[in-house]
């Protein structure tokens, strides 16, 4: 059989069991068995078993449960809520005032949480009430909050980050810290849209009175609630990169620290550690789930030879590798359309690297780039997973064709980006290249 018809079949036949419902990781598990046996008989579940046991018991997956477990303090301890007091205090009279702190609290929950999902839900109930109010559009009130809320999956510490590079053998260290300055453009696109947007039609965003805080109010609130919560981004962010902790030692850090600081607020009790310990539980396992069947998938992919035909047929390509790059971000764009975003990861992984390494492409920028892409995938019409978390704690007679009206522009925003990363690589590597 043709490489290209066996890998159509073993797309096609994932795609469509994840479209009757089946999970994930058990979609691929069963791809992995009725593959290994057609390929390398009985004989291959052995070395599935051992592959499967393999992908686990490595180091570099340590930090996902730390991360979700410090991202599960801080939100069920409540000492995430009290940075949006501090950002709005802080912001004066800019155009589209509320809908810019949207964005800012998403940025700084993403340096403490890592959790797309949470960030959207928790500013969408809190701010949404306060836009309508005060006479937001829709535009302005549902846009930068699902737009901004994907920040977390690019701004470190990023489970899914850790995940990809666990995945694809990039340096995991890397990869957190190259997340850096592309969520920091992308956060800047955003806030000049809105900015833009509101001084060209001022009746999207209302100007409103802003009761005036003393500069000393200002200083003592961030000293008392924000200052604190850098003490993790540092432990997180600032021990990786100056060399002193890998990223595993990192994330235990972190996670301490927010036990730490749960204790110093008088926040930690029984019901916050129970819930953040279930939490945690039920996120890693997912995870490690779905990581199991990639991995696995990915040695059927090997074994099926699909991998190395691809990798010689993309070599003798007369095209430049940033072309053949373009070209795979566009696949998951449109993979985003209908698939989440750890689906798209196991599809395209075992299919993308060896392309990537035989082109000698950076692997920091290449994994950036995709999870750039993934990330608009999570608010891309008409199944991105944001817009129904939006839809769900949006006002009463908002529907489906407002949130996607009201998301189109930061998707576009998010694709700008993208293209300035892939014409300006060191946005994404500069960082990378200074840890020690």
């Amino acid at each position: 059989m043709e490489w290209w018809l066996i890998l159509l079949l073993i797309i096609g036949s994932l795609v469509f069991m994840m479209l009757t419902g089946i999970p994930v990781a058990f979609a691929f598990m069963l791809i992995n068995f009725v593959g290994i046996y057609l390929f390398m008989g009985t004989a291959g579940f052995s070395q599935l078993i051992l592959s499967i046991f393999n992908s686990l018991t490595v180091f570099t997956l340590a930090p996902v449960p730390f991360f979700v477990l410090m991202g599960a303090v801080i939100f069920q301890s409540g000492m995430a809520f009290r940075v949006l007091d501090i950002l709005d205090k802080w912001l004066g009279r800019l155009p589209g005032r509320l809908s810019i702190l949207a964005v800012a609290a998403s940025v700084t929950f993403s340096t403490l949480t890592g959790s797309t999902m949470a960030n959207t839900a928790m500013l969408g109930t809190l701010l949404i009430p306060e836009m309508s109010r005060r006479g937001y559009s829709k535009t302005m009130s549902l846009g930068p909050i699902v737009g901004s809320g994907g920040l977390a999956m690019i701004i470190p510490p990023s489970a899914l980050g850790v995940i990809l590079g666990g995945l694809a053998g990039i340096s995991i260290a890397k990869l957190l810290i190259g997340g850096i300055l592309p969520g920091l453009l992308m956060a800047a696109l955003y806030i000049s849209y809105i900015i833009i947007r509101c001084s060209l039609q001022p009746n999207l965003a209302p100007a409103y009175d802003v009761v005036s805080t003393p500069m000393s109010e200002k200083v003592a609130s961030l000293l008392k609630h924000a200052l604190p919560l850098v003490l993790i981004i540092f432990c997180v962010l600032g021990t990786i990169f100056i060399g002193v902790a890998t990223p595993t030692e990192a994330a235990a850090l972190g996670s301490f620290a927010s036990f730490i600081l749960a204790v110093l607020y008088g926040k930690l009790n029984f019901d916050v550690i129970k819930k953040s310990i279930i939490t945690c539980l039920e996120v890693t396992v997912m995870a490690f789930m779905i990581i199991a069947g990639s991995m696995a998938f990915s040695q059927l992919i090997a074994f099926s030879g699909v991998t190395r035909e691809l990798a010689t047929l993309v070599a003798k390509l007369n095209v430049t590798p940033v072309l053949i790059v373009i070209g795979m971000q566009l696949v998951l764009l449109f993979l985003g359309t209908f698939m989440e975003q750890v689906s798209m990861m196991m599809i395209t992984l075992p299919i993308y690297m060896p392309v990537a390494t035989a082109l000698g492409i950076d692997p920091v920028w290449f994994g950036i780039l995709m999870l750039v892409s993934l990330e608009i995938g999570f608010t891309t019409p008409p199944f991105g997973l944001l817009l129904f978390i939006m839809k769900g704690v949006a006002p009463e007679g908002t529907t489906m064709a407002d949130v996607y009206s009201a998301a189109t522009p930061f998707i576009l925003c998010n694709i700008l980006a993208l293209g300035i990363m892939i014409a300006l690589p060191p946005i994404v590597t500069f960082l990378p290249s200074l840890i020690r």
